[in-house]
Order: C-alpha cells, then structure tokens, then sequence
C-alpha cells in the first residue's frame, strides 16, 4: 500500500480522480501504481506523480477496504455539554451511513436505501445523495466541509465529528501577561531558592528577584520590576500552592521528592531488605548524669513483614559501636521479662514457635518477635553506618550494606513512616513528651521527664512486642481479601512460603559483635580506660604472651560500652571467653556506661581533684546513678513495676533512690551488696552455660 498522508492508505481497489478521469488502482508495485481507466485502458504511473497531480482526488475505496474502527475519547466526550455529544451523533448517523450504506443504529438484516448501496453507487455518487437529503431538510452543507468531516471521522471516530470549538483544551493558568522574561526568570529563580531558608513574605522576594536582576543583567535591569500589586500577581502565578510562604517543614519535605516515578521496596522474603536509621525521640528522658535530654532512636526493620528487628536508645551523638550494638540486637531473640503478660510470649503467637523450636530449643522463652537474618541493609550515608565497625560486623555477618541516595528519604520509607508510628502510638502517652515540633509543644516537657533511659528501653522493647501483633494497613495477602495482617501474621505466611527458618546468635556471637581493644594481663588483672578488671580465672594468663606477635602479644578484650560493668578475655587455647568483673563494681552496685564513666571523670576534673583515681572515679559514678535513678513523687507502682522487669537477668535494676550525699559508712556497705551485671542481649540457654 501507499501511504498518503492527508487522505489515509491508499489500497487496491481504491477509485481516483487523476488527469480528468476516473480511475481505479489495480496494483502497487513498489512505488509505482497500476490504474485502469473507465474505457478499459491500463497504465503504469510513479506514485508521487498521481498524487502531485491538481485533479488528485480519492473517489472510493474499494470493497475489501473496510474503515478501521477508532474508539473516541469516552472520558473527553462525558466531559462534554449534552447538545455538543448530540450533535456529533446527529453527524455520525449520516457519515456512516455513507460510508456503508447504514446507519449505524440501523437493526441487522437492514437492506441499504438505493441512493446509499455500495454495490450500486460509488462514494461520490452516495456522499451527493447525502448532501441532496441535507439540503432538503434544511441543513445546507457544501461538499468539501461533508468531505473533511468524513475524512476526520475516519481519523478520530465520533471524536472527529465534535464542534471544534467544544475540541479546544481548557484555558491555561493565568501567565506572566507583558512581564519582562527576565523579571520572569528572576522570580523563578527566587522562589527556588526559599527551600532552605526559613518563611518569609513576597516582600522579600521582592528584594530578592531586584537582586538577581542586578546581578545578571546590570544595576539597569532592576528597573524592570513592575508595580508590587503586579509583581504579587506574578509571583502567585508562578508559586506552587504558595508552598514557599508557607510551612518550611513542608516545603523542604516536598522538594526531597524524587524527580520522577519512584518504586517502593519490594521484598519477599524476611530479611531480603531491612531499612535501618536513627533520629531523635520525641521523649525527655533522664540519662545517667542526671541531665533532661531526648534520647536518640535507632530502629531496623524488615521490609517483608514490617518487624521492627531492634530498637536501641542512646543519648544523642549515636556511633559506629551502637549500630553495631543494634545489629547484635537483631540477631539474638528478645526474652519475655518480669511484669509482661503471658499474651506477649512467642509460644502464645501465631508465630510457628515449635517449629522454630525444632531449630533452637533457646527460642522457649522467648517474646513474640521473629529474628530476622537480614540479607541487605539499606543505610543513608551517615558515619554511624560507614563507619569501620558497623561495616566489619556486617561483613562478619554475610550482610551486604546498600546506601541510599542523599536527600531522598523514599529509599527508606517504610522506616520513615515507622518512626511517625513510633511517635502517634507509644511517645504521646509517655512522660516528658515533647511534640514533633516546637509548635506542638507543651510549656515545660522537660520537667514532666520522669523515666531513665534503662526504664525508657523497656517500656519501648515491651511496646515493640504488642507492635508485632498489631494489624498494619501495609500488610495484604491477595488470598486473604479485606484483611489486613500483623508483622507476625505476616512472618508466618512468609515462613510457610519461602522456607525461612534462621538459627539465633547465641552469646559468643554477640561479644563476637562487640568492640575489641588489646591488653596486657598483669597481676592486678586488666587496664580499660583507668578502669581495672580481675577475675581468678585469669591467672593462667597474667604475665604471659597470647602468641598475637602482630598485637605485641597482648591478650583480645572485648566490652560493651553500655555495660563496662565487665570485659570479656578470649583464651588463646580454646577460644573461649572468659567474663572479668570490674573491681570497684560493689562501689556503684549497679551497670554503666562508657560515656557515663567519663562524665564522672570530667566532673573530678572540674574540682581540680585527681580524674585517673579509679576510687574517685566511682565514688562520683555512684552518686551520679544513684541521682538519676532517683523516681518521682506519686509513681511508687509504676516504678516497683519497672524494677522488676529490670531485675531480670537481661537487665538488671538501677539502685533504689537514695540522697546523693554519701558517707563512708554507705560506701563499706555497698562493697558487701552482691551486684548482678547486665546480662548479654541473648539470655536464653546455651549447651553447657544456662543463663536463665
């Protein structure tokens, strides 16, 4: 076939107008037609040369060629008046009618009037007897107007037969009018620059687009800036939702929108991708000195089942060995406490607790919360998750780390909306809340903060065990239609269907994950940081080489720095760890941590008085624990139920509130109160090491 671009195809069959006669196309060869003329006479003619032609016109088309069928716009032609859509099918009616011979309405079996038969009339002759009938009933129409609107319902279908006038898009927003296009570009450029800078009014973007102006195109070009009235009409013109005198909260959340089409994380095994983060908390709490600060937060959680993994809490300023921490936390499952009902234990979940029993006989006292081996970790690029340590454990762990784009908070926004989560359903109904904003604050949040942050950790890893069980919008099963499923409704689905069964870290594993330093064992046992730790188990190796000659033969030492109550020694024979005590521990009759150990040395240094003094030291420690675990007028049952959970095994209680002040008397006693240690975040049973 030829192509003829403003009247269609032109096939075999087809009836042309060429030369002053009639002709129809018996053939294509190439670019070349074959005609046959009404006197019988065949000729041979270029394509191009027919078409060329002034006399060129398309007559009919032949009897195979039948009109392809075009849908119109069915949204556009509802969006039309009623008399517009029922004037084109008025039009319809007839241009169908003299394309085939009916209308198209017309019932099956329905023979066409004579003036209208395709076997008896040709298109000139049929669209004639159409225009005769027109002009009769009072609708003048000239050939070439019927001509083209033919032609344009073939194109468009109905849509090609609507009153142009109803055809034409809807009227722009209103523009810039006369204004200068460099006022134009000023203006532009001004509004973007208000993302980051705190709301102002179109005054002084006023000033600012005089400024670009002046800038780009000379002291002259300022002038250009039409009146304020016309200048405030430009600039509503050109402002999205007048978003840039607005919220800047929002304004800065919306320009962090990808650029185009973005696809969420899509997973579909737990542990395939795990998004992790930190930010603050929207609680005061009391850290260990005593201070009222807002702890930091960081969470991991699984994108397959929406399993919040881990969740630790730390003063702010999180780093490299508390990511490292967290990832210890995932690994290791969370062990039902004093005080926590009976409907929180894995056993009493829809968890598939016997057959994960099968695989680790630890997991029968655990909480209802999987653990989830990831796969890949989706970081953002701050050096908490870059850092060498949190790294090194990954790589320890098989775990590939995957960084996602800066500024683009859509790479982690199952995380991001977890975190509001966090804050609508568990941070407004504890003490010491502070809003999201300063804007939703309350007058003083900071002398409402009653809680630690042990205390505060707890509360939260109990929270973190109903979040498991809570239905959640974003977890759907096409089998289960309507119903929405909790994380771990939804980890026993994926279980059943993937065939996930992780084995828990068991306690070496998780000082495996922990900081190491290399020390000497002398006869007073080990240095850490002007703190000294011995045990008799360690006489073996005082004063003997370890064989590391790359380490000067001293011995690995392993501590958490949120309980440097105790050091782990490992043994160069078996490989074992050995758990060495701190020795002044009955001092402060309670755990602490690295940076509490240090604020109490910069506290005697302060006073001038000896900050390497490790008795010093402690003494100041205690006073500190013993001030922040002091509790509040009237919370006498919540904090007797606190304790108690933090008895457990896994986390030990603060001290009972005492005065600061201290006598010798209170310190000889507190040496001969028998002090339990933090326990390592796994304290189910091991072979050969029970720990319940």
């Amino acid at each position: 076939m030829v192509e003829l671009a403003p009247r269609g195809v032109l096939r075999v069959g087809d009836r042309i107008r060429f030369e002053g006669r009639n002709q129809q196309v018996i053939g294509l060869e190439g670019v070349a037609l074959r005609l046959l003329s009404e006197e019988g006479d065949t000729s041979v003619m270029a394509a191009g040369y027919v078409m060329a032609a002034a006399d060129f016109e398309v007559l009919d088309r032949g009897a195979e060629a039948v009109p392809d069928r075009v849908l119109p716009p069915f949204a556009l032609m509802d969006a039309l008046p009623p008399p517009v859509v029922e004037q084109a099918r008025f039009w319809e009616q007839h241009v169908v009618e003299v394309l085939t011979g009916l209308p198209p309405d017309a019932p099956e079996g329905t023979s066409p009037r004579p003036e209208y038969d395709p076997a008896w009339r040709n298109l000139l002759e049929r669209e004639a007897a159409k225009l005769a009938e027109l002009a009769a009933g009072g609708q003048q129409l000239s050939r070439r107007t019927f001509l083209r609107m033919r032609q344009r319902y073939e194109a468009e279908g109905l849509w090609g037969l609507v009153d142009g006038r109803s055809r034409k898009p809807p009227a722009p927003a209103p523009g810039t009018g006369r204004v200068d296009e460099r006022v134009v570009e000023a203006v532009t450029e001004a509004l973007a620059g208000q993302t980051d800078l705190s709301t102002g009014d179109r005054k002084r973007l006023m000033v600012q687009a005089e400024q670009i102006l002046a800038v780009k195109h000379g002291e002259e070009a300022a002038k250009l800036l039409p009146s304020k009235a016309t200048f405030y009409r430009l600039v509503n013109s050109l402002a999205k939702n007048n978003e840039s005198f607005g919220s800047a909260t929002i304004r800065r959340q919306r320009a962090l929108r990808p650029v185009g089409p973005f696809t969420p994380s899509m997973a579909a095994r737990p542990g395939e991708i795990v998004q992790i983060d930190s930010t603050r908390l929207d609680v005061m709490a009391v850290l260990d000195d005593g201070v009222v600060a807002r702890p930091e937060l960081t969470i991991a959680i699984d994108v397959t089942t929406r399993t919040i993994c881990a969740a630790l809490l730390r003063p702010a300023g999180t780093k490299g060995v508390d990511a490292a921490v967290l990832l210890a936390r995932m690994l290791v499952p969370e062990p039902m406490r004093p005080g926590w009902s009976q409907t929180l234990a894995m056993s009493a979940s829809i968890l598939p607790h016997q057959r994960l029993m099968a695989a680790d006989a630890r997991l029968e006292k655990a909480a209802a919360k999987p653990v989830i081996v990831p796969d890949t970790i989706v970081i953002d690029r701050g050096k908490v998750f870059v850092s060498d340590t949190f790294s090194s454990a990954c790589s320890l762990l098989g775990i590939s780390l995957q960084l996602a784009r800066p500024r683009t908070p859509t790479d982690k926004a199952i995380l991001e909306r977890t975190f509001a989560s966090i804050n609508s359903l568990f941070c407004q109904y504890v003490a010491g809340y502070t809003g999201s904003d300063v804007t939703r604050r309350g007058s003083d949040p900071a002398s409402e903060a009653i809680w630690t942050l042990a205390q505060l950790q707890d509360f939260l890893d109990e929270w973190i065990i109903c979040w498991q069980q809570r239905p959640h919008e974003g977890l759907r099963n096409p089998y289960m239609a309507g119903r929405t499923l909790s994380p771990n409704e939804s980890y026993a689905i994926a279980v059943a269907r993937a065939g996930y069964l992780p084995v828990a870290l068991s306690a070496e594993d998780y000082i495996e994950l922990l900081p190491a330093v290399w020390r000497t064992v002398n006869d007073y046992g080990i240095k850490v940081n002007y703190r000294t730790y011995d045990s008799p188990e360690l006489n073996r190796l005082r004063r003997q080489p370890s064989g590391v000659t790359g380490k000067q033969d001293q011995w690995e030492v392993h501590y958490d720095p949120y309980d440097v109550s105790r050091v782990w020694v490992r043994r160069s024979d078996s490989r074992r760890w050995i758990e060495v005590p701190w020795t002044h521990l009955p001092m402060v009759r309670a755990p602490f941590a690295d940076f509490t150990w240090r604020h109490a040395r910069q506290l005697l240094a302060d006073q001038g008085r000896d900050d390497t003094s490790e008795t010093a030291i402690a003494q100041v420690l205690a006073k500190l624990l013993r001030r922040s675990g002091k509790p509040p007028a009237g919370s006498e049952q919540v904090m007797a139920r606190t304790r108690a959970a933090l008895e457990a095994p896994a986390r030990p209680a603060l001290p009972p509130a005492e005065s600061i002040e201290t006598d010798d008397s209170e310190d000889e006693e507190a040496q001969q109160t028998p002090v339990t240690p933090f326990g390592v975040f796994n304290p189910l049973e091991e072979e050969g090491n029970p720990l319940w």
